[in-house]
């Protein structure tokens, strides 16, 4: 390949790492500005941007293969899928837009560093102390004080990573990761339709709050899924993990900005630790013992 050809191709990895990582955050944004706003109810809100997505992802996959694409999922990964999203939409009642992200994301990086352990994976004394580090942002954040979350959106939040932990998981490896989310999206709307029926005497949405669900689904989730897919094939797998402890910040910027939602010290020392510390991990070279 020419070497302008190569800085193209850098550039363009670029750009599209950024759109989204843009479009991750903007997901912890939709979902706090329906909610706090009481313009659509948590189930509702993961009904809609499931089915959204999920209709987003068939339209890619039959503009990109035809009539017929040729899709396969796996139900444990749709199962995750969901749970990720039920827990991430019913953790937004009481959380902040960057104190929901940190979690998240945090979670999602201990999940897959617990993986690894389990796998044999091994890390030196550099690796551990970040994980420790990591570990104790999350504890600082949720400990009990003045500017404390809510302890059942921490814990809903920790769900929701664990479960796109996992969710990522299983899904390293596939041959097409663009026909699996939309197999996984599309099984995993019957859920989502049972979580409304449980929920259906809570069910409120009004148009506002439908809106924020689908770009929430449509664009952010289904779009901002193929983006990153499109930037994965440029990132090396630990680029990839760094540039998502990016979200967390996006999110919380974001939250300060469009919500009013304050930058408290105890957020900024936890985003400091956490993000010091899975940044640390990921850059102590995992060695499998011989």
């Amino acid at each position: 390949m020419a070497p302008r050809d190569m800085h193209r191709l850098g550039l363009a990895t670029i750009f599209l790492t950024m759109v989204a990582m843009v479009a991750f955050a903007a997901n912890s944004l939709l979902c706090r500005i329906a909610l706090r706003g009481a313009h659509i109810d948590p189930a509702g809100f993961a009904l809609v941007r499931i089915a959204s997505g999920a209709a987003m992802l068939v339209l890619v996959n039959r503009l990109r293969r035809g009539a017929h694409p040729q899709v396969s999922g796996d139900w444990r990964a749709a199962c995750m899928l969901f749970a990720y999203v039920a827990a991430f939409s019913f953790a937004y009642l009481t959380l902040t837009a960057g104190t929901g992200a940190l979690i998240l994301f945090g979670a999602v990086q201990l999940t897959m560093f617990a993986a690894g352990l389990r796998a044999g994976e091994r890390f030196g004394p550099a690796g551990w102390l970040g994980l420790l580090l990591a570990a104790a942002g999350l504890l600082v954040l949720v400990l009990p004080g003045v500017a404390a979350p809510s302890l059942l959106g921490a814990v809903l939040m920790a769900a929701a990573g664990i479960a796109w932990g996992l969710y990522s998981l299983r899904g390293r490896g596939v041959p097409d990761p663009l026909g699996a989310s939309t197999a996984n999206f599309t099984r995993a709307l019957p859920m989502a339709i049972l979580l409304g029926l449980v929920f259906v005497t809570r069910l409120h949405a009004d148009t506002a709050g439908v809106v924020l669900a689908v770009v929430s689904g449509a664009v952010t989730s289904g779009l901002g899924y193929v983006v990153w897919y499109a930037a994965l094939r440029g990132l090396s797998s630990m680029r990839a993990a760094v540039v998502q402890l990016s979200v967390p910040v996006l999110a919380a910027v974001g939250g300060a900005l469009w919500l009013g939602e304050a930058l408290t010290l105890r957020l900024l020392l936890a985003v400091l630790a956490i993000l010091g510390g899975i940044a640390l991990a990921l850059f102590e070279k995992a060695r499998r013992p011989i």
